[in-house]
């Protein structure tokens, strides 16, 4: 077991750590900076120039068409719905069986925000969590280290959710910081910060600007800059422009080869190609809150959308835990049950707190 830096803002201080950094000599620290382009679902492959455009961006429209989950799709029966809700049960339903996996374990929270705890809106910029959730949210870091785990810049995000005690880590994972205060899971009073995209930044301001001059021309369409990542939302696009969005998006990719694009719920996002993702964010704060090599941990992921799979996957793999799929329709997921929106997700936190606080008496008495 060694001590280990990693790349943050402050170069003189190496990393800031709110908790107690020890860290083995594992692959996952020494990846976390590789440049390795990778080819995991839901990416989609640019290769610079030579080849033809025409099929390629009929495949994007058709991508770009399926992660569209207000699509009626007319194969997806009754049946079928029957059949993947067995599979994927509701988390509110199947509440009392997943404490009793809990039990002797730290449940550890990890939360997405857009279409988790704020609904999904056309303009993203209006994605507000209600008053409800945010109490929820602060309840829910009282008892539970609570992390939100998001696509949007780690600052905005925090403007949306606005509570200090909880870890943030944003541009999909490439952002990570830990509680301002009132956390008592925090052992220092530094804070988590880790960014091991940082060397793209001048890039992603330069295709930042390259697309918003290519997109201003579609109505509808938008690009945010996310720091570390860019996201050009299609949401109020009219569908027969979206042929033209992606030759524009390919148009500027196409000199960019250290720079990938994945897809969202109509959105194409903009990363580069190092091996980080939500899951590998999920586990360095796994590994931060000194859980990374425990037995006794239970982390609960909440997410909505393909993003939030590289985690689901991640807690599928290290059979701990579970991850829980907001969603109406059935999708292909590695998460292991599921809740349709997010008041059903507000009410699972309810419960997980109201459970918390009863077993705590009980504890005393």
């Amino acid at each position: 077991m060694t001590r280990q830096n990693v790349v943050v803002a402050d170069t003189k201080s190496g990393i800031n750590v709110a908790i107690t950094m020890t860290v083995s000599n594992s692959s996952l620290f020494t990846k976390a900076v590789q440049k390795t382009r990778e080819t995991q679902g839901g990416c989609i492959n640019i290769p610079p120039k030579k080849v033809g455009g025409g099929a390629r961006i009929n495949a994007w429209v058709d991508s770009m068409r399926a992660s569209s989950p207000t699509r009626v799709k007319s194969a997806a029966s009754l049946s079928d719905q029957s059949s993947w809700m067995l599979r994927h049960p509701s988390a509110l339903n199947m509440f009392e069986q997943i404490i009793e996996a809990s039990k002797g374990k730290q449940i550890v929270m990890f939360l997405d925000y857009d279409g988790t705890l704020s609904p999904i809106v056309d303009d993203p910029d209006r994605a507000f969590m209600s008053d409800a959730m945010r109490a929820a949210v602060r309840q829910l870091a009282r008892y539970f280290p609570t992390a939100i785990v998001s696509g949007r810049c780690r600052d905005k995000v925090y403007n949306f959710v606005r509570l200090a005690e909880l870890y943030y880590a944003g541009s999909h994972g490439m952002d990570i910081k830990g509680p301002a205060k009132g956390s008592k899971y925090k052992k220092e009073t530094k804070a988590v910060l880790f960014q091991p995209a940082s060397e793209f930044l001048p890039m992603i301001d330069e295709v930042y600007k390259a697309l918003l001059e290519k997109t201003k021309s579609i109505p509808g369409a938008s690009v945010e800059h996310n720091k570390f990542c860019l996201s050009v939302h299609y949401r109020c696009v009219d569908e027969k422009k979206w042929s033209i969005l992606a030759q524009q998006v390919r148009s500027v990719l196409q000199q960019y080869p250290k720079l990938r694009l994945t897809q969202g719920r109509k959105v194409l996002e903009i990363r580069p190609t190092i091996k980080w993702d939500k899951g590998k964010a999920l586990e360095f704060l796994l590994e931060s809150l000194g859980f990374g090599n425990c037995t006794d941990v239970f982390p609960v992921y909440i997410g909505d959308d393909r993003t939030d799979e590289d985690a689901f996957k991640i807690l599928r793999d290290r059979g701990q835990g579970f991850g829980i799929l907001v969603s109406k329709i059935p999708k292909d997921t590695s998460a292991s049950y599921s809740l349709q929106e997010p008041l059903e997700v507000m009410y699972f936190l309810q419960r997980l707190v109201e459970w918390k606080r009863l077993s705590m008496r009980q504890y005393r008495v």
